[in-house]
């Protein structure tokens, strides 16, 4: 349990029996009593530590609890803490109080929330770089540089009668072009941030009894799906979260797609059908499974020519029965990636015995991701990337601006404008009402 606030120290030494008095950063051992003042009733050990402030995590006194972790325990404190004037913390206000104090700024505070939602090793990596820093870092020789443009143009306004030199046009322009090289780069960082942060969904798709299921259970590397040797086994959507070098990933095994008029199927088949297509329509990513053994149909043809401009794979499978480098029946052609079919990159896997899985879990890595390297500093949500790009927005019309000879009090204008949307993201000029949006959605006290 934690307390913080300029009473926490009082209420603490209340609610146990300390056998040493508090002191800043140390832990103390105490005595969890059945009823207050009574030492022949004790219930429980605890660990009582003091930050004191300003340093803690919220800058103002806190002092932490904690009991062995039963919650009948817990909830004795809670009540007799409630009782002494302290009250419940609402979500994220610890956070928020660490905010406003300035312990933390904004992208710092959302790293919080972040690293309790994280699911994988490599989003925890993430959120614990923004958490130390990382994208205040990566700003703050933008804003500095900004800052100074914008006081240079004032200066020159502000002193132009007493003949001080007016700002070339020529330098607001190289200043104004050094400024956006690292915001664009930022901004292109969001499209692996976003991935990092939300995963992705990738939905496996192709003909009954293309080996479909067995794939999916291989990336999944249990045997989450039935699979059978009766082509239709797999009648509804099955789903699955896995992690891929830290992305996280929803896998999609879909119901086979026939050819046949859907009249002749039975009434769950075709719903399952149905969805398989929705699966596929709606997918970041789409992994299209051709059975090595048998020429392509229609339908997959269909699935290739749908597929030419969005994310996907071909894989060749059941390569266990024919020979893995010479597939006849699904013939593929040079691609800079290795090999193609319609265009599409392509690999050949053995379902059954496990040949060609590593190699598509890094072809599936690298298509989520783009190919793109991990980078400190990287835009994870959407609020992040609208201020970047608010503030590339701003220089551009600055750039204009400068170029058509306007005054340099406009200018300005759009140099203040890229200047607050820079704030935002570290919270400088965030509205109430969005701080508070924010904060809402951590868990109860952080």
């Amino acid at each position: 349990m934690r307390l913080s606030g300029p009473d926490a120290t009082s209420i603490a030494v209340q609610l146990v029996s300390l056998r040493q008095p508090l002191e800043h950063g140390h832990a103390r051992l105490a005595d969890v009593l059945d009823a207050a003042g009574d030492k022949t009733a004790r219930i429980d050990e605890a660990l009582v530590t003091l930050f004191a402030a300003p340093h803690s995590y919220t800058g103002e006194d806190l002092v932490e609890i904690a009991a062995h972790g039963s919650p009948v325990v817990l909830e004795l404190l809670m009540h007799r803490a409630v009782s002494l004037g302290a009250r419940l913390a609402g979500p994220g206000e610890f956070t928020q109080r660490a905010f406003l104090a300035g312990r933390l700024d904004l992208t710092q505070a959302e790293a919080v929330r972040d690293l309790i939602d994280a699911q994988t090793l490599t989003q925890a990596r993430q959120a614990a770089s923004q958490m130390g820093g990382a994208l205040s870092r990566r700003v703050a020789p933008v804003k500095q540089s900004l800052v100074e443009l914008v006081a240079l143009l004032e200066a020159g306004i502000d002193f132009a009668e007493d003949d001080l030199e007016v700002t070339p046009q020529a330098e607001i322009a190289r200043r104004i072009d050094e400024l956006t090289p690292p915001l664009t780069a930022l901004e292109a960082s969001f499209s692996r941030g976003r991935i990092v942060h939300d995963g992705l969904t990738l939905a496996i798709v192709g003909r009954p009894n293309a080996g479909k299921s067995s794939l999916f259970n291989r990336l999944v590397e249990r045997d989450r799906a039935i699979v059978t040797a009766t082509p239709g086994t797999t009648r509804d959507l099955v789903t699955e979260r896995i992690s891929l070098d830290g992305i996280p990933l929803e896998l999609v095994d879909t119901a086979g797609l026939r050819t046949s008029h859907h009249e002749s199927l039975e009434e769950a088949e075709q719903l399952g059908i149905l969805r398989s297509r929705e699966a596929f329509a709606d997918a970041a990513l789409v992994l299209i499974v051709l059975d090595a053994t048998q020429p392509l149909n229609d339908e997959e043809r269909r699935m290739l020519a749908d597929v030419q401009d969005r994310s996907a794979l071909v894989v060749r499978n059941k390569c266990d029965l024919v020979s893995c480098s010479q597939v006849e029946n699904v013939p593929a052609e040079p691609h800079p990636s290795g090999t193609a079919i319609a265009g599409i990159p392509a690999l050949s896997t053995s379902a059954l015995t496990g040949e060609g899985i590593p190699a598509l879990r890094e072809r599936i890595l690298a298509l989520a991701t783009g190919g793109a390297a991990a980078e400190p500093g990287l835009l994870t949500n959407m609020r992040h990337h609208q201020a970047v790009s608010a503030a590339l927005a701003a220089l551009a019309d600055a750039a204009h601006a400068n170029a058509t000879a306007i005054p340099h009090e406009m200018i300005l204008l759009d140099l203040y404008r890229a200047l607050w949307a820079l704030d935002s993201l570290t919270g400088q000029t965030t509205p109430d009402d969005i701080l508070n949006l924010i904060f809402s959605t951590f868990c109860i006290g952080k």
